[in-house]
């Protein structure tokens, strides 16, 4: 070969290696931005569930059966009766495992390989609290909490119906009547509300993971029946929390104003009435509540149990209670009594005293309600009660500073 030819050839193979050369080189430093800009390089967060990156992970979520207990679940996923009873005596002092309920959530964590170890499970106690049980060698049971993040919640609703039903309807969570019940129970009657009533409430309500658990502190309310307002506004002094009115006077009185919650009233106080069962005329010197059988029945004042007892062809399980010098209660028609009740015991305001039944010579489920006052029978929708210790002098510049944004607040979003 001639040194001509093997000059041409060399030439070639140089001219294909800095084509090549600059090919990729410019692929190269096309990807480097230029001097001065920023880097943006993304990274993809894995996904934690418990803490654990979920995909290192076989996962199974269930719920616990009834009559099902942590034996039961950790056995049939392959934990060895032994490990499930050093658990159980590592849990003694963190959780009672007795005290697992049908219903609540529950998550295993299983080994990523073909064996699929149980490694790890975590039982849901409530929407904050939960329990981890380690699997695997020191079998350790540790407690612990979701991140609660509570938010500012500000709502109206217009009753047509009841408060539970404009609740629903609002898109408001239906525990929030159950809270108004009970900051106005010695307010309002909440039996005789009317369509066209209004309230606008100031809550927190606490979220986990984006989704509610339930209400957090009640701040304020105001809740318009008949056309007359009543505010209720949190105000802490030295002895706690408590509600007050706009003008510094407590909500809290001596007496409820019903002695159960959410039912309907099916006969008043009456000098002559048609009793439903005999079929004649009589008096009836109470008021009857119609509720379901096992409605908890409150006392509607602190007080001593006078009497527990039963009457067959009267009240049937009745309660009697007095209260103070002047006022007594009764309680009548009780399917049962609640533990603890007993003649001579103590009771306090909002007590469960018993349920709503139909013992006696009642025609249906129903609580009559009885009021004396000096031993004589009154109509306990007619009894006025004086309220509780109001805001002190020593708080009342506080209390009206908060009271007049709040109530401003309050009126922005009823208008």
């Amino acid at each position: 070969m001639n040194k001509r030819r093997i000059y041409w050839i060399a030439g070639l193979v140089i001219v294909a290696i800095a084509i090549f050369l600059t090919i990729r080189f410019n692929r190269y430093y096309q990807k480097i931005p230029p001097l001065g800009e920023d880097v943006v390089i993304t990274v993809r967060e894995p996904k934690l569930l418990y803490g654990f990156p979920a995909d290192s992970f076989h996962i199974e979520e269930s719920t616990v059966l009834r009559n099902q207990n942590l034996s039961d679940i950790l056995i049939d996923r392959g934990v060895t009766a032994q490990d499930v009873d050093q658990i159980a005596k590592n849990s003694v002092t963190v959780f009672d495992v007795r005290k697992m309920k049908a219903g609540n959530r529950y998550t295993v964590f299983y080994s990523k390989d073909e064996a699929r170890s149980p490694l790890y499970l975590v039982y849901e106690n409530n929407g904050v609290d939960y329990y981890l049980y380690s699997l695997t060698d020191s079998l350790k049971v540790t407690a612990c909490k979701h991140e609660v993040i509570s938010k500012r919640q500000t709502v109206t609703g217009v009753i047509n119906s009841s408060l539970w039903n404009a609740m629903t309807e609002s898109n408001i969570s239906p525990l929030l009547a159950v809270e108004l019940a009970d900051i106005y129970a010695w307010t309002i009657d909440f039996f005789a509300i009317q369509k066209g009533d209004r309230f606008t409430v100031i809550y927190d309500e606490d979220f986990v993971g984006g989704e509610s658990i339930g209400l957090g502190k009640i701040y304020s309310a105001s809740f318009t029946q008949a056309g007359t307002t009543f505010y209720a506004i949190r105000f802490t002094q030295e002895d706690g929390d408590s509600f007050f009115d706009e003008k510094g006077n407590s909500l809290r009185k001596a007496f409820l104003k019903a002695p159960l919650k959410f039912s309907r009233i099916s006969s008043r106080f009456s000098n002559n009435r048609m009793h439903p069962v005999l079929r004649i005329m009589r008096p009836h010197h109470g008021v009857d509540y119609a509720a379901a059988t096992g409605t908890p029945v409150y006392t509607i004042g602190d007080g001593v149990i006078l009497q527990k007892s039963y009457q067959p062809a009267g009240g049937g399980n009745f309660v009697k209670i007095r209260h103070n010098s002047v006022y007594t209660t009764t309680y009548m028609h009780l399917s049962k009594f609640a533990s603890g009740v007993k003649s001579g015991s103590r009771v306090k305001q909002g007590e469960v005293i018993g349920y709503v039944g139909a013992t006696g010579l009642a025609s249906g489920p129903h609580l009559d309600f009885r009021v004396y006052m000096n031993g004589t029978a009154v109509d306990p929708l007619k009894m006025k009660s004086e309220p509780a210790e109001p805001v002190r002098p020593a708080n009342l510049t506080k209390f009206k500073t908060l009271r007049d944004s709040v109530v401003q607040m309050l009126n922005v979003k009823t208008i």
